[in-house]
């Protein structure tokens, strides 16, 4: 009897991963590796910083080079959308109306841009940044137009809008909330965003909505507020968050949530499925049950639980969330998780005024999430201080004299 593959759905960073770690744990047999995209597998910051900027040539976005997957004997279908999964049959199903019976499988769908439904929303000119080809359309249009309007302040509207003005477009953001970034970074820190981007020419235009874009002939050419302000633009780009990829979860009977509900080894509710990636709601063992974040370090790092998992591991993934921008002249990266209720005040150490910091929340004098802001080799006592869950001296803390190993609250 054919021995059944592994089967990988979703041609992402999180799949390319997924088939990287099954070969170097030792699985040789059959491997599937499905991908809706004509692209192989690549990964998604560099569609609004590098790559967008034109710093970054095109093949540093795959995630391997081309003869990568043949070398390692990965069945690499590309355009190939999965329609089902029967989880009773060990079955998946693609669009072309073939089949894949699995032993194991893994879930890698990703998110979808979250869309707007609002008239106008459908006008040539209105773009959307997920794939290659979005960030080819984008770049062609900052590279033409005068004006861009961009819709949302989370980091993909920012990133575009500090690719644009580096450019010499002018650029208009609109958010709903009060700040850019209020969510992920709290209204301390949202703030130095705010500040970045209008030091840089940016106009802001915050606590309002859009009613509706206006259209000349078949392009945009602006937008009307909901406080009935108008804007004019050339080109729009729509950055207001992403909708986890769940229909093929759900309707296989995989218990969902706001992603595929699954445990720290990556295991969902069906014994051979695993998930991960944007997808992936899962327990941590620092920060607690149903983590879902759609940040790219969950894409690379999950993969090698996932397929521990896949062949009968008990590796648990435990890393911290990560993130990282790169916006006009500020570099920063992010470990941790801040939520609205999660922490009770923010430190500082560095030059905030200056952008050269490190910002350090707190929940009753414990660091629950940090960030460094141009300054760097930090890391690593960051996470420390968080995984130690122990309390701190907020004088050392603020002190750059002080190592971050010598903070604690003696």
């Amino acid at each position: 009897m054919t021995e059944q593959p592994f089967v990988i759905v979703g041609g992402g960073l999180a799949g390319a991963k997924g088939a990287e770690a099954l070969r170097e744990q030792g699985y040789d047999g059959p491997l599937v590796l499905i991908g809706d995209e004509p692209d192989r597998p690549y990964e998604r910051p560099p569609l609004s910083k590098g790559y967008l900027l034109g710093n970054d040539e095109r093949d540093s976005a795959f995630v391997h080079d081309e003869g990568w997957y043949a070398r390692h004997d990965v069945d690499l279908r590309l355009g190939t959308t999965v329609v089902e999964i029967d989880p009773r049959t060990h079955t998946v199903v693609q669009d072309d109306g073939g089949t894949v019976r699995y032993a194991k499988l893994l879930l890698a769908t990703g998110s979808s841009p979250r869309r707007l439904s609002i008239p106008g929303a459908d006008a040539a000119g209105v773009y959307y940044l997920r794939r290659l080809p979005d960030s080819d359309a984008i770049k062609a249009a900052v590279g033409s137009v005068r004006r861009l309007l961009v819709v949302g302040g989370g980091w993909i509207g920012l990133e575009v809008t500090a690719a644009a003005r580096t450019a010499g477009v002018e650029v208009t953001i609109v958010e709903a909330q009060e700040l850019p970034l209020l969510g992920p970074l709290g209204p301390e820190l949202a703030r130095v965003f705010a500040d970045l981007h209008t030091a840089h020419g940016v106009t802001l235009r915050t606590g309002v909505g859009i009613e509706r874009f206006t259209v000349d002939g078949d392009g945009v050419s602006g937008a009307v507020l909901a406080d009935g302000g108008r804007l004019e633009a050339d080109a729009v780009v729509v950055g207001v968050g992403a909708v986890p990829n769940l229909q093929l979860a759900a309707a296989a009977g995989l218990r969902v949530r706001s992603g595929v509900v699954v445990d720290a080894r990556l295991q969902s509710s069906d014994p051979d499925i695993v998930a991960a990636g944007d997808i992936a709601e899962a327990d941590h063992p620092l920060l607690g049950a149903g983590i879902r974040v759609e940040h790219w370090a969950n894409a690379l790092n999950q993969p090698a639980v996932a397929a521990s998992t896949m062949l009968g591991g008990d590796a648990v993934y435990d890393e911290l969330p990560y993130f990282y921008t790169d916006q006009y002249d500020l570099g920063m990266e992010f470990h941790g998780l801040v939520t609205p209720d999660n922490y009770d005040e923010v430190a500082y150490r560095g030059d905030v005024a200056a952008r050269e910091f490190v910002s350090f929340w707190l929940r009753e004098g414990r660091v629950v999430a940090g960030m460094n802001v141009n300054v760097w080799d930090v890391g690593e006592p960051i996470k420390a201080l968080i995984r130690s869950g122990n309390p701190v001296d907020e004088v050392k803390l603020a002190n750059p004299a002080v190592p971050l190993d010598e903070v604690y609250d003696t």
